[in-house]
């Protein structure tokens, strides 16, 4: 068995709180436990609700629970031009695509799907290749989505609540790179944690339906 590698990966928009001490301590006595490695990781892809204060609080309240860590901390946004290749790599094999629905349209969709529980189908999910570039290259804004297989479903085990299973057409063609090239969640997590060679995944029940959408 390899090296465990887990890491605590807080968001620099509010101090720690409860929950986040919690999975804070889970990881670290997991890494403890198996002689692993505890990584520090600031996820800091909001940069709108993102502030220096609150990475400070986060490591004056690592530092006051007594949890060291042995790598970190490490900024998301240091690796947001890899995370930003993914995407364009994702692009180029065909498992994503550029969006040109107007921002309001988009949540709109959005608003629509959550309301219907299941997939909207893109209108711009098939648009052939050479006319998407088109239209890249003639300066007309898009996001890039990751393009969610049709049929099937999605599953992974876990630890706690065991098989978790999740139909395809009920996970959006969840956006990946916004109109401004700044790299989202779902993408720059599965990014540095492949980049970071984390073997396991400990965090709030919350994330269970990220999950979903990052094991694809």
């Amino acid at each position: 068995m390899s090296q465990v590698r887990v890491r605590f990966a807080p968001s620099p928009t509010g101090y720690l709180h409860v929950g986040g001490a919690r999975t804070a301590l889970f990881n670290w006595l997991y890494a403890r436990q198996t002689g692993g490695k505890f990584i520090l990781r600031i996820e800091d892809t909001d940069t709108q609700r993102s502030s220096e204060a609150m990475v400070r609080g986060i490591l004056e309240g690592m530092a006051w629970l007594g949890l060291d860590y042995d790598e970190g901390p490490f900024f998301q946004s240091d690796n947001a031009d890899q995370h930003r290749a993914a995407a364009q790599q994702l692009l180029a094999n065909g498992a994503a695509y550029r969006d040109f629905t107007p921002k309001q349209e988009r949540d709109d969709a959005t608003i629509k799907q959550d309301i219907a529980k299941e997939r909207v189908v893109n209108p711009f999910r098939d648009l052939p290749v050479a006319e998407s570039d088109a239209r890249a290259a003639n300066g007309e804004p898009f996001v890039i989505r990751f393009k969610v297989p049709a049929e099937g479903k999605t599953s992974f085990e876990d630890a706690v609540f065991g098989t978790q299973e999740r139909d395809y057409h009920d996970i959006e063609d969840l956006v990946l790179l916004r109109s401004d090239g700044h790299p989202l969640y779902n993408l720059s997590v599965v990014c540095d944690d492949i980049a970071m060679g984390i073997t396991h995944v400990i965090r709030g029940q919350d994330h269970l339906s990220n999950t979903h959408k990052q094991v694809l």
